[in-house]
């Protein structure tokens, strides 16, 4: 424990050093931070000014390696790298940027080293000798390249927050290549803004997506290192158990150590109702939750309740949100907080109120077999039963319609087919037999589940309200007011309701989360991608009672996908159009990533047969590499059916490779190659994702083909949500992405394997 009043922080950028040192050097560096918040002037540390600066000191991480540090107050230090005692006296330069009032660290040696190292090869200086010489008429000097950023003024470069010391630098930059050299040791905001710049954003794009939301909001000082080591800009960590996790995690996973300063502020604002942050995958919308739920735990008094509600749409997920939490904030923060998905959460509040429902809840898939089987039996061969359990939920339920007049009247925006009344009368009237089916065979679906639930909890905010007025009414007097059957205070279940994976939730679930919290500032705070929704569920949400006008935000940088592997995903979602749950379109614009990587691959093969062969060969040549092998629970197969599945892990079994299957709450077994359907890696990632199977007729399924001309509306959205999930599937991958199919490629493909040939026949 430090009991000397020393405060040691890291500097985020540090790490990357950090990581890359050997393990006894990790070692000897948490011993020395130690060391020093006890005693930073004991004798065996060695700390010392280096010459010529009132700033930046040397301390002795052990013989060889040395801790540079900026003394921000007498007893406030800031480690900015961790260099070979050799290396300690390159060229260095560290100052407050004037656009986000943060501390900002370069080692220019460093930066110019790695620009250097990606120059591509000189030609030969020997000319061949048979090569006659030609005469000086006809020689003709190369045109020097043009510097990638020469549209550019440094005045404009340093508005948009680049770090100053690095614009001669930018200045000689030619090739992507040294780009992405100069990025991997740059300040963050530098390589985002350089990447984006490059990609082709305007400047003014890029002031508004990527530098206004990490700017100061009050003047900087440039000479107050005290007040910028303070702000969001500056990410540092100072407790031992963060630092621990940044040195052993490695790059992997490393993105959810710390807030970026755009997070930090969605995290902290006070909204003064509901708020939604969207965001594509990798941008850390999960980790904004979870802060989320630690922030507003903060703000509660003292007590053992459980105001907060952290809820998500299915089991694996909200396992995983509940161990995170935990690793976040310890028993003491779980202790206040209610972890659930949302369909728990609803069966729950339904058997409550009624003991003796014991029916056995059944998902879409279950649903739509018994569907079938209730047509079957009817011989009746004119409505297709994915089509009327669609109906069913979305119009029946998902609009509490009660009665068959009340059914005439219904809205079926979205729906596609048009349906006259007389039709209408027949869809009525096999609801009716459904449901009767379905209580005679004791079953239940989740939509009922989750339309009972709403009603039951609009009711109780309804009689809460009630009680509220009365008590207004009597002058703010209070009368005591037991809810039926029971011998709890009528109140708001929670204060304030933190959804991930919005996108995915029904509007009863919806209705249901809306009445149980009260109506009033931080109420509800909502994090999703509609571009990952992978069901049926699309919603408006001011229809519902959740008016988010005003307060939406918007992630854009990946922390997990390189921009290779997020450009081909992007080319995976078309053109098609995506809402933003509130009746407005919503985009990727601005979505990118500063890691760099190599770009998808492509494995083509004459039949599923020879396919499986092809991924058991992949694996193993990776285990065969002479670099680090990735550890096979690193490594996942996303295929389109349970059936595609098992035959994947019964190949892998035949050559000695281990495999683990994902189910619907999560990975069985530990220490294998993860196997699953596209449904089940959402929420999960890797850094080697193999996505098989990609054939036409399977992605999208050759049934959803079939609707183009029957139902193009309904077309529509199947292939969305195909798109959806192939697009989720790529995106689980930090490293690569291999794509396997057998006889024709999905058409979704077209654009990423357009770039795959781009890339082979370009060498990049």
């Amino acid at each position: 424990m430090n009991t000397s009043g020393v405060t040691l922080r890291l500097l985020d950028k540090a790490d990357k050093e950090i990581r890359k040192l050997p393990r006894t050097v990790k070692g000897a560096f948490f011993d020395f931070q130690h060391k020093f918040r006890t005693n930073p002037h004991t004798a065996g540390l060695k700390l010392q000014q280096l010459k010529g600066d009132s700033r930046l000191w040397s301390a002795r991480v052990n013989d060889e390696y040395r801790a540079l540090l900026l003394r921000l107050a007498e007893d406030d230090w800031l480690i900015v790298s961790v260099k070979h005692r050799k290396d300690v006296y390159d060229r260095m330069s560290y100052g407050v940027n004037q656009v986000t009032g943060g501390i900002e660290y370069v080692d220019l040696e460093v930066v110019e080293d790695s620009i250097l190292r990606r120059l591509p090869a000189p030609p030969s200086a020997k000319p061949a000798q048979d090569t006659p010489t030609p005469p000086a008429s006809l020689e003709r000097a190369p045109e020097p390249a043009r510097p990638l950023f020469a549209d550019w003024t440094d005045e404009q470069l340093l508005k948009l927050g680049v770090a100053e010391p690095l614009l001669p630098v930018i200045r000689t930059l030619t090739t992507v290549d040294q780009l992405l050299g100069l990025v991997e040791y740059a300040p963050q905001l530098t390589g985002e803004v350089l990447l984006s710049l490059f990609d082709g954003a305007s400047f003014e794009d890029v002031l508004d997506q990527v530098t206004k939301p990490v700017a100061a909001t009050e003047p900087v000082d440039p000479e107050d290192f005290g007040a910028a080591v303070q702000r969001p800009a500056t990410v540092v960590t100072t407790t031992d158990e963060a630092l621990r996790e940044a040195l052993e995690s490695g790059d992997f996973g490393r993105w959810k150590v710390f807030l970026h300063p755009t997070q930090a502020k969605l995290v902290e604002r006070r909204y003064n109702g509901p708020a939604r942050v969207g965001g594509g995958p990798g941008t850390g919308k999960t980790i904004v939750a979870l802060h989320r739920v630690r922030h507003l735990v903060r703000q509660l008094s003292p007590g053992r309740d459980k105001p907060v509600l952290l809820t998500t749409y299915n089991k694996n997920l909200a396992a995983d949100l509940r161990s995170r939490l935990l690793e976040l904030g310890g028993e003491a923060l779980l202790a206040r907080v209610e972890v659930s998905h949302v369909d728990q959460l609803a069966l729950r509040i339904v058997r409550e109120a009624e003991p003796g429902n014991g029916k056995q809840a059944i998902d879409d898939s279950q649903a739509v077999r018994e569907w079938r089987a209730l047509l079957d039996e009817l011989g009746e061969n004119t409505w297709d039963p994915e089509f009327l359990h669609d109906e069913w939920t979305q119009v029946v339920l998902g609009q509490a319609v009660g009665t068959r007049t009340e059914y005439f009247r219904a809205r079926r925006a979205g729906r596609g087919r048009n349906i006259g009344r007389a039709e209408r009368a027949e869809i009525w009237q096999l609801c009716e037999r459904f449901t009767q089916r379905l209580d005679r065979l004791g079953r239940q679906t989740w939509d009922q589940v989750a339309e009972r639930a709403a009603r039951l909890e609009m009711g109780r905010e309804q009689r809460i309200l009630s009680i509220a007025r009365q008590r207004e009414d009597a002058g703010g007097l209070d009368n005591i007011h037991l809810q039926d059957g029971s011998a709890g205070w009528l109140r708001f279940r929670y204060r304030h309701i933190v959804v991930d994976e919005a996108q995915d939730l029904r509007p009863a679930h919806w209705k249901m989360l809306r009445a149980m919290t009260p109506r009033a500032a931080d109420d509800l705070f909502l994090v999703g991608d509609t571009h990952q929704r992978i069901y049926k569920n699309q919603v408006t949400l001011g229809s519902l009672g959740i008016n988010i006008r005003g307060r939406a935000s918007k992630l854009s940088l990946s922390y997990r996908t390189t921009r290779q592997i997020l450009r081909s995903a992007l080319g995976v979602l078309g053109e098609a159009q995506y809402d933003d749950l509130d009746g407005s379109e919503e985009t990727l614009a601005g979505y990118r990533s500063v890691l760099s990587g190599s770009h998808p691959s492509g494995h083509p093969f004459p039949d599923w047969a020879s396919e499986r062969e092809g991924i058991a060969a992949l694996i193993k040549e990776w285990d065969a590499s002479a670099e680090p092998s990735t550890p096979h629970e690193q490594i996942a197969i996303c295929v389109p059916t349970n059936q595609m599945a098992a035959e994947v892990g019964y190949t892998l079994k035949l050559h000695g490779i281990h495999s683990v299957e994902i189910r619907s709450d999560g990975p069985h077994g530990t220490g294998g190659v993860h196997i699953g359907t596209m449904f089940r890696f959402k929420g999960l990632e890797y850094q080697r994702m193999i996505i098989a199977g990609v054939t036409d007729g399977l992605v999208p399924r050759e049934a959803v083909n079939a609707l183009r001309d029957t139902d193009p509306v309904r077309y529509r959205h199947e292939i969305q949500r195909a798109r959806s999930l192939l697009f989720v599937a790529a995106t689980r991958a930090r490293d690569t992405v291999d794509l396997f199919w057998h006889g024709t490629p999905s058409p979704f493909l077209s654009a990423t394997l357009t770039d795959m040939d781009t890339a082979e026949r370009t060498g990049r």
